[in-house]
């Protein structure tokens, strides 16, 4: 996993540091209780230069510390967003909402990311290339998320049909044996891409003399995390009642909102890296966040939320959701099978997120 850091000078990057005013105003919002849309709309202002500033931190500190641990760092805390505001709608039973914010998470990075990426990158350019043996590594990965998320579904459907045994505990039980083998899966990966195969992961690392000191971006990843998770819960706790006051269903704004939201710092760096013509660096991003959403993030809550108040979580999505992430793995695996790129095959994956978004927000 590579790392690309940023260069000085106030610009366009540092304007959505304007919207950390937003997290006051979320505080006061929820203190005074503003209705629902007021609040969760606030606090999702508020993660998205929280978010940011996560994927400076995390960049930075990897910057000091080299490229191994830097792919450690971006494996840990390149979802910290996604992650925090998951934890947070567990703790209020939202599981519903917890995997609708998954499956757009995959959805987003996959088309929404990596479709912006392509397109400005490829803006005045003919193509840009990337290494197709580690692109090929990531779609591989993101095919065994599929099996993970289709098994259980495919277990529902027979199973229940048998009516044999109660049905509940042994999806329980598939869905924490599942996400063991996808949490196993995901530490092989990290070694192959910071052991056995790191060249092809190597990208480029851009000096920047206005790095900081290792303890002041420790110190902001901390704070970042922190308020992170303080917006997350507002945000989780106003997600119900914004849904039914905007005439939007709770799976909607899972999968397009909160995912959006949750995947501020994707979108930044991915785009950044791709106009740069760091086009490995925009797809190992894209991909990379999808893969450790469905092999990390994905089944360690399944097994937190076995110790949380409303009962354990299971893998079981919907027959559409799962049928989405397919095709989205697909399409990327189209795309990323001749080892280059063009603004045109950009457009082409935010069409298809855009199909997506529209069933998904005229679905029952």
């Amino acid at each position: 996993m590579a790392v690309i850091t940023r260069r000085g000078g106030f610009g366009a990057r540092h304007l959505p540091r304007l919207l950390l005013l937003f997290v006051p105003i979320a505080a006061i919002a929820a203190a005074r209780h503003a209705p629902a849309a007021v609040t969760f709309a606030c606090a999702g202002l508020a993660i998205v230069p929280l978010a940011g500033l996560l994927g400076e931190a995390t960049e930075r500190v990897a910057s000091r510390l080299g490229a191994g641990v830097g792919g450690l760092l971006n494996a840990t805390f390149g979802n910290a967003a996604e992650l925090i505001i998951a934890l947070a709608a567990l703790q209020r039973g939202l599981h519903d909402v917890v995997k609708a914010s998954l499956t757009g998470s995959i959805l987003g990075n996959l088309l929404l990311v990596l479709g912006l990426a392509i397109v400005a990158g490829g803006a005045g350019r003919e193509r840009q290339r990337f290494d197709r043996v580690a692109a090929s590594a990531g779609t591989t990965l993101l095919a065994l998320a599929v099996i993970g998320l289709l098994v259980p579904a495919l277990f529902h459907e027979i199973a229940g049909h048998s009516r044999l045994l109660p049905l509940a505990p042994h999806e329980h039980d598939v869905s924490r044996m599942i996400s063991a083998v996808l949490f196993i899966s995901y530490l092989l990966s990290l070694w192959f891409s910071l052991g056995t195969h790191k060249h092809l992961y190597a990208g480029v690392t851009e000096e920047d003399p206005f790095t900081g000191s290792l303890p002041r971006a420790v110190l902001t990843l901390l704070i970042a995390t922190a308020f992170t998770a303080w917006m997350s819960e507002l945000l989780a706790g106003a997600v119900e009642g914004a849904a039914t006051s905007l005439g939007m269903t709770p799976v909607f704004v899972g999968v397009i909102v909160v995912a959006v939201v949750g995947n501020a710092a994707e979108h930044a760096t991915a785009v950044i890296a791709a106009a740069r013509d760091h086009m490995d660096l925009a797809l190992n991003i894209a991909v990379g966040s999808s893969t450790q959403i469905a092999l990390f993030v994905a089944p360690l809550l399944v097994l937190v939320s076995a110790f949380m108040p409303h009962g354990p979580m299971d893998l079981r999505f919907t027959s559409f959701e799962v049928l989405a992430v397919a095709a989205a793995v697909g399409v990327v695996s189209l795309v990323a099978q001749d080892g280059e790129t063009n603004w045109l095959e950009g457009a082409l994956l935010l069409a298809v997120y855009v199909i997506f978004a529209i069933a998904f927000y005229y679905l029952p």
